[in-house]
């Protein structure tokens, strides 16, 4: 109890530490938690999308059990009982989720049937039906005919319903007996079965019917009851097949689920084999488990990766919090341990009071956890947080194991220290005192520059072998982005963060000698006590390093990632809504040039005829007459024709005229061969436009291209022939403006002049084909008019379906529609994209939060712990406002310093790093090019924690400066 006390008095005395190393442990156990509260989130909405995809067939979470007699075996009642109570009893418990059906199907082997009263019967009828009982019927069914079979058999006659659709196939009627042949059963003597009524689904689309209706056309229902009585004890008939089903409902499924679940359904087929031989699972969602299991894995893996740092950065910020409250209470445990006091005591003092913090952090952290994970999951960008149907998130017991764990991190790292000092007499730390200015260990072992050797390695990796780094198997706009692609940058950050703070001493060295005899004395005395003490000013400049660096990296990666992604959608369509209409095809038949035809021979006799030609063609040549006859020739038959499509174009100004509708272009793009000086050159993409409206709805990237894509457009509009072409096609074939080149267009070559070369244009991919860009108007003038698309530009927020509408009301079919704007949103929705650009958002605004708050602490503690250097300095001579400067300039050489290359040191990463998040196949064939993004809105609002962060610093120094009395500072004894 009264180390209890002595604990809260120690902490109260040092609340602001205290306070400060609690809120780093509730950030680190918001941070580890947040990550699998989202991924768990995250599992829940594809579960809920796969059950949507799947709708159409078995239920997702579908799991079914089958025994199936094989030859003349028979299965034991007992056996089959206690896998039955198994099957109903102990499976869904085990599988533990709740079922939306569960149908339970047993049956004897088909037989034709014979009417038992052929004059009422037609027994020429094939009628092959199997008897059957099924759990849940007369629930699922609605009755048409007759009345539901009885729960025993009448007088040794079975009553049985069938499907109503059955009834009238097979020619039956209600009250119609029928002998029932026992097949297989040994001598069994046949069953009779009357046909007590008709029902028919109340829903076909329910789970109870997985069978399907055609497959149940040929089946009796009789009572369950019934069946196990009668048929399986009573006659002795031997069971031939027994279907157990279950539709799970696994919407609520979490990642702790995954793994027990899969090695129960696994184990499932042992177990049931086991108490009933020939059973086994047909049907089960292990390979659904399997899916979400390793798309659970694969964000998690990547969240963490990216979240890394971050946790570290935290993670070092309560280190060097517990190290400024450990150095201000260091003369106390010195004074405690040569006093009497064991290690044993010093160090339970310390682990308690973490013992305290974490717990605190536990009950506390989560609930922040909880709330990032919403953020998180609204992410539709950096820094952009919707109001949207956000992620089912829920604090789940792995989530709290995370934050257990990042809490005993943090406690093994602040603790240590405080076991290091408790074993210190006042005499050793007297010594240490002597030696603050030894360097520290990262600088004795060289471990900044083996860290900066690891880090060239990875970027010798990431530009030899790219491939090993874009193996998650999503698409680009999914964001398929290997973890170590955010690690290895972040290392560097570090690693060039502690090479500078190896050089740093040298550069004051060098300042110090170089200006100490032109330097102002409040300059010189800043320098010196910067060289003797530089050390001690490394846990700020590198957590302000760590921290500014780290906060625009991942906002530049964002940008990038966010920005590359989009322009690449917005290029492969070039627009916002591409339309085509449906046209009318009509037949047109056209002549074609005579052939010629046979030559005709024959020898005429008296004046004969000569033979005629063939079709088409030139008549034969007449026979030879005789004695008083003539030659006589003839023409053949008359012209071939050749059968072509004419398309009627449908009403352009409509598109015009639609709500919603900006504009609206006419884009032609079709196939045609290329020729030039006589040589054909392969086939290139022709795109017809009409260049003023194309100008209004086509989407440019400015930098693509030497000037306005506008000017380009202007030389269509120049000149009728113009055309523009792809520079590599320019380059390979030696074109310039001015030589001329053919495309044959629906067999009619049109020529064309070249007017400029581009090196892209939207929609259109020069690697894969050239392209072609000329006058619509001049196309149809050479060639027949074909169908063609229609390019819009949407209002913001406009929809596509009152469009849709709109035309047909106006009488114009729509034969596709493509959206850009549906690709992008569907994008931004994808569980991996939400939780990298929520990851990065959090990171940098933790980022700045950490420098700003790091920075107050370090300021405010280091002034305190110097007021007696300054009353010295003042006693000395020194007025207030060269002691306010020289801190100031303390300030700027350290902290400022530290800013700056914090900055610089995150671009130079970008720069460096960035590009490979490329993930074509081919880097080089990318469209558009990749581009690293720096969005000055960020760089303002680091600026301005910046700004913040040096005010409140100066304002700490004026303060403490003015409240100085040199009186009380400069005296006989220990500092404070």
């Amino acid at each position: 109890m009264l180390m209890l006390r002595f604990l809260l008095r120690k902490m109260w005395n040092t609340r602001w530490l205290t306070l400060s190393t609690l809120a780093g442990l509730i950030m680190a156990v918001a941070f580890t938690t947040s990550i699998p509260m989202y991924a768990d989130g995250s599992l829940k909405r594809v579960v809920a999308k796969s059950l949507e995809e799947k709708s159409s067939g078995l239920p997702a979470g579908s799991v079914m059990a089958r025994y199936q007699a094989t030859g003349s075996e028979k299965a034991d009642v007992a056996a089959f009982e206690e896998v039955d109570r198994y099957i109903r009893e102990e499976l869904p418990a085990e599988i533990a989720f709740p079922y939306t059906a569960y149908v339970r199907s047993l049956s004897i082997r088909a037989s034709q049937l014979t009417p038992e009263d052929t004059s009422k019967v037609d027994p020429s009828k094939r009628r092959q039906m199997t008897l059957m009982a099924q759990n849940g019927l007369q629930e699922q069914a609605e009755l048409t005919l007759g009345q539901w079979p009885a729960e025993q058999p009448q007088g040794g006659v079975i009553e049985v319903a069938l499907l109503e659709e059955a009834l009238y196939r097979a020619d039956m009627h209600i009250g119609d007996v029928f002998i029932y042949p026992i097949s297989g059963g040994g001598g069994i003597a046949p069953v009779k079965v009357k046909i007590a009524g008709a029902f028919k689904p109340k829903n076909e689309g329910d789970p109870y019917w997985y069978q399907g209706m055609e497959g149940l056309l040929g089946t009796f229902f009789m009572s369950e009851a019934g069946f196990q009585d009668y048929i399986l004890k009573n006659k002795k008939i031997p069971l031939n097949l027994a279907n157990w089903y279950y539709a799970f409902d696994l919407k609520n499924i979490q990642t702790s689920d995954l793994s027990p679940l899969e090695s129960k359904l696994e184990r499932l087929d042992i177990v049931l084999f086991q108490k009933l031989k020939n059973t086994r699972v047909d049907v089960s969602f292990i390979q659904l488990l399997q899916e979400f299991k390793v798309q659970s894995l694969q964000l998690q893996l990547l969240l963490f990766t990216l979240a890394a740092p971050m946790i570290a950065m935290v993670f070092y910020y309560i280190v060097m919090n517990a190290r400024q409250s450990l150095d201000r209470q260091r003369t106390v445990i010195a004074v405690i341990r040569s006093r009497g006091g064991s290690t044993g005591q010093i160090i339970w003092i310390y682990l308690l009071e973490g013992l305290l913090l974490g717990g605190a952090a536990m009950a506390l952290g989560p609930m922040l956890g909880w709330f990032m994970a919403k953020s998180i999951g609204s992410s539709s960008g950096f820094l952009t947080f919707v109001d949207r149907k956000d992620v089912p998130v829920g604090v789940s017991a792995e989530a709290l194991l995370y934050g257990a764990a990042a809490v005993v991190i943090a406690l093994l790292a602040s603790v240590i220290p405080a076991v290091v000092y408790a074993r210190a007499s006042i005499v050793s730390y007297k010594q240490q005192l002597a030696r603050s200015d030894r360097k520290p260990f990262w600088q004795r072992w060289f471990l900044d520059v083996l860290l900066l050797g690891l880090v060239g390695y990875g970027y010798y990796l990431f530009a030899q072998r790219q491939d090993l780094f874009r193996a998650t198997g999503m698409t680009t706009d999914q964001l398929s982005v290997h973890p170590l692609l955010f690690f290895i940058p972040a290392l560097s950050i570090i690693a060039l963060g502690l090479f500078f703070l190896r050089v740093f001493p040298w550069l004051l060295r060098f300042g110090n000698w170089l200006g100490k005899r032109l330097l102002p004395v409040p300059v010189y005395l800043t320098l010196t006590q910067l060289s003797r003490s530089s050390t001690a000013y490394y846990p700020l400049m590198l957590l302000l390093i760590l921290t500014l660096g780290l906060g625009v990296y991942n906002a530049s990666a964002a940008r990038t990632i966010d920005l590359n992604s989009t322009d690449r959608i917005h290029y492969a369509y070039g627009t916002d809504v591409i339309v085509r209409a449906e046209w009318e095809a009509v037949p047109l038949e056209l002549p074609t040039a005579p052939q010629t035809g046979g030559q005709g021979q024959g020898q005429g006799q008296g004046g004969g005829q000569g033979q005629q030609g063939g079709s088409g063609g030139q008549g034969g040549q007449g026979g030879q007459g005789g004695p008083g006859g003539g030659q006589s020739g003839g023409q053949g038959g008359g012209e071939n024709t050749q059968v072509k499509m004419r398309y009627i174009e449908p009403p352009f100004a409509v598109f015009r005229e639609l709500e919603g509708v900006k504009h609206a272009a006419r884009v032609l793009t079709t196939k045609g061969n290329v020729v030039l000086s006589g040589k054909t050159l392969g086939q290139g993409m022709l795109m017809g436009i009409d260049n003023v409206d194309f100008a209004e709805v086509a989407w440019f990237r400015p930098d693509l291209f030497k000037t306005h894509p506008n000017n380009y457009l202007n030389l269509l509009g120049e000149y009728e022939q113009a055309v523009i072409i792809p520079e590599s096609f320019a380059e390979k074939h030696h074109l310039k403006p001015g030589d001329l080149l053919s495309i044959t267009i629906s067999q009619q070559p049109v020529e064309f002049i070249v007017v400029a070369a581009v090196p892209y244009w939207p929609s259109q991919y020069p690697d894969e084909m050239p392209f072609f860009i000329a006058n619509l108007d001049y196309v149809f003038d050479q060639s027949p008019v074909t169908p063609y698309d229609v390019w819009l530009k949407m209002e913001d927020g406009a929809k596509v379906a009152p469009l849709l509408e709109a035309l047909s009301a106006k009488k114009v079919g729509i034969a596709t529609v493509k959206d850009v704007r549906n690709e992008l949103i569907t994008q931004k929705k994808h569980p991996a994209r939400g939780g990298v650009f929520g990851i990065l958002s959090l990171g940098f605004l933790v980022s700045a939060l950490v420098s700003l708050i790091g920075y107050i602490l370090y300021w405010f503690f280091n002034l305190s712990s110097r007021v007696v250097q300054f009353g010295v300095l003042r006693a000395m001579g020194l007025s207030r406002r060269q002691l306010t400067g020289m801190l100031l300039l303390e300030q700027i050489f350290t902290a400022g310093l530290a800013i700056g290359l914090g900055f610089g040191i995150g671009k130079l990463t970008s720069y460096l790093f960035l590009p490979f998040l490329q993930t074509a196949e081919n880097v080089k064939t990318q469209v558009p090019p990749f581009r690293v993004i720096f969005d000055t809105r960020d760089t303002s609002q680091l600026y301005i924690v910046v700004g913040v962060m040096m005010l409140t610093g100066a304002m700490l120094l004026l303060l403490h400066i003015r409240r100085l009395r040199v009186h009380q500072a400069v005296k006989l004894g220990e500092e404070r």
